[in-house]
């Protein structure tokens, strides 16, 4: 190859030029994080939270499928593979509510509250991700949210694996830092590790998404964060509500959700926050009209959020479960042979009837490795389809060698 003509001096003047824009992209793109993502997070007030309760709500949704489970329009296989999901994990991640679904009982009672939830979290078995969402750091509630979590901590002592706090009804970007600054002061005063305590911010306001100087507010919430920001959650029925739209066309699938999610999206890409859907209040209860009738529209919705690269959203019931985990694993496995095959031909290098980018590999084996999370599918399944092991798709996911 013949040498190229520019002087060694350009190439130098261009790295140094752009030295900085280097760091920065490297800063604030990581890439995709290490560690698995649940498939939801279902919220509890904190007055109906108890020791065992991710049992109980794994017994409640067992005997609402074994009534109802053959209307959910699935195989037999994912079926039983959601039977043993919910004998054995239910519930992936556990946010226990000191916000919307608890209320204003009283700095008395919410002082109480806390401290009990924390020793009974502390003494519990709990799920891989669990944590409490504060009250907003809006004016008239920062104080209450700032005591709560002063309160909680202190009585829970060292937070279990998967530990995560929400930040709701972020009406200003000043908001995030305040709290993660809050969260700074708490770890030192409570003896915790720097850095350890982590929070999702809700997209549930308007401001949230579009500052009112007429720009983005999404990626400067992140930034705000200073590296705390684990997540970006969609609010469906605030969001909706401080629009204006009506209470009957709330919902995951208006326009004017998938704009916000849209832009959580983009903002989100590459930074290694992870975003979440929001829920459905449509619960299956009632006679079996009204269970089949809510369970097709949760599958639905859940299937909908997976296909537009959402792979978390929140559960408001037991009942649920069964439609989450059905239309979760029925979505990794339909197309497991297609992707596990795509994958394969990409590491051998060998030629396939899909041409994939390097990234569409790295999307692929995510993919492959969602499904393993979350027991969709197995590590015998994929090795036997792949060739690879888990620690192969885990270095085709980072892109490391």
């Amino acid at each position: 190859m013949a040498a190229g003509r520019l002087p060694g001096e350009v190439y130098e003047r261009i790295d140094a030029r752009l030295a900085e824009a280097d760091a920065r992209v490297a800063a604030d793109y990581p890439g995709e994080p290490a560690g698995r993502q649940p498939v939801h997070t279902v919220y509890v007030p904190a007055n109906a939270y108890h020791a065992g309760l991710s049992a109980e709500w794994g017994e409640r949704a067992l005997a609402v499928l074994a009534e109802h489970g053959t209307t959910l329009g699935v195989s037999a296989d994912v079926l039983d593979r959601v039977r043993e999901k919910l004998r054995t994990q239910p519930i992936e991640d556990l946010r226990v509510d000191f916000e919307d679904g608890y209320g204003n009982p009283g700095d008395d009672a919410e002082d109480a509250e806390a401290v009990r939830v924390a020793g009974e979290l502390a003494a519990d078995s709990p799920p891989p991700f669990v944590g409490i969402r504060f009250k907003s750091f809006e004016a008239p509630t920062r104080r209450r949210a700032i005591r709560t979590l002063d309160n909680f901590l202190g009585e829970l002592g060292e937070p279990p694996p998967g530990f995560v706090l929400t930040l709701p009804k972020v009406t200003a970007v000043e908001q995030v830092g305040a709290c993660a600054e809050v969260l700074g002061e708490l770890e030192k005063v409570h003896g915790l590790a720097a850095g350890s305590l982590r929070f999702e911010v809700q997209i549930e306001t308007a401001q949230s998404v579009l500052g009112g100087d007429g720009t983005v507010a999404l990626p400067r919430i992140v930034r705000a964060a200073g590296g705390r920001c684990s997540g970006l959650h969609f609010g469906t029925y605030d969001y909706s509500a401080g629009l204006g739209i009506s209470g009957a066309y709330q919902s995951m699938d208006h326009p004017a959700a998938d704009f916000a999610k849209e832009l959580m999206q983009v903002a989100a890409a590459g930074t290694g926050v992870r975003l979440s859907d929001g829920s459905t209040n449509r619960l299956p209860v009632g006679d079996a009209e009204a269970v089949h009738g809510a369970w097709a529209e949760h599958l639905r919705l859940v299937r909908r959020s997976l296909e537009r690269g959402f792979y978390q959203g929140w559960d408001l019931h037991p009942h649920q479960l069964p439609s989450r985990f059905a239309a979760t694993y029925a979505f990794f496995r339909e197309t497991l042979p297609s992707a596990a095959a795509r994958v394969r031909d990409y590491v051998r290098k060998t030629e396939g009837a899909v041409l994939d980018e390097p990234a569409t590999a790295q999307a692929l084996a995510a993919y492959l490795v969602r499904g393993l999370d979350c027991g969709a599918v197995t590590q015998a399944e994929v090795t036997e389809l792949t060739t690879l092991d888990r620690a192969a798709l885990d270095r085709l996911v980072r892109r490391l060698p």
